[in-house]
């Protein structure tokens, strides 16, 4: 069985999710007026993005403890994943925003971390699906 296949694969990358997003939730919080000036974000978006993350990344914890992981969800996360990857690009290179150069970066940054996550989750529901749809050797 390999990495991809294993029964902690996806626990594992959920709890990754999680820390993940508790940790951006939370700077996001403690720093929203500081990263509203460096970054060119609104502070209402940085606050409302980082409740939402702290809401996600406490859903994606409890994911990530179930034994079995809850497949069904985990398929949401990963189109949820690619959606908030989308929307940071798309208010990157819509120009509504006076975004400065670490501003672009904050978003490209989420949207890089966001993807990966997002494919090592899609790559881990199809090995694991394949590997419960193969007979077992006894």
């Amino acid at each position: 069985m390999s990495a991809f296949t294993s029964s902690r694969f996806l626990s594992r990358l959920m709890a990754l999710d999680a820390a993940s997003c508790l940790g951006t939730g939370a700077v996001q919080l403690a720093l929203a007026v500081p990263m509203a000036a460096a970054t060119g974000l609104p502070t209402v978006l940085l606050t409302g993005t980082g409740w939402f993350l702290i809401a996600y990344g406490l859903m994606a914890a409890w994911m990530a403890r179930r034994n079995p992981v809850p497949r069904g969800l985990i398929g949401l996360v990963v189109v949820g994943n690619f959606a908030w990857a989308v929307a940071c690009l798309a208010l990157w290179v819509s120009g509504v925003l006076p975004l400065t150069g670490l501003g672009k970066a904050w978003l490209a940054l989420q949207a890089f971390v966001v993807v990966a996550l997002a494919e090592l989750q899609w790559m881990g529901l199809k090995r694991t699906r394949e590997a419960t749809a193969q007979p077992q050797p006894a």
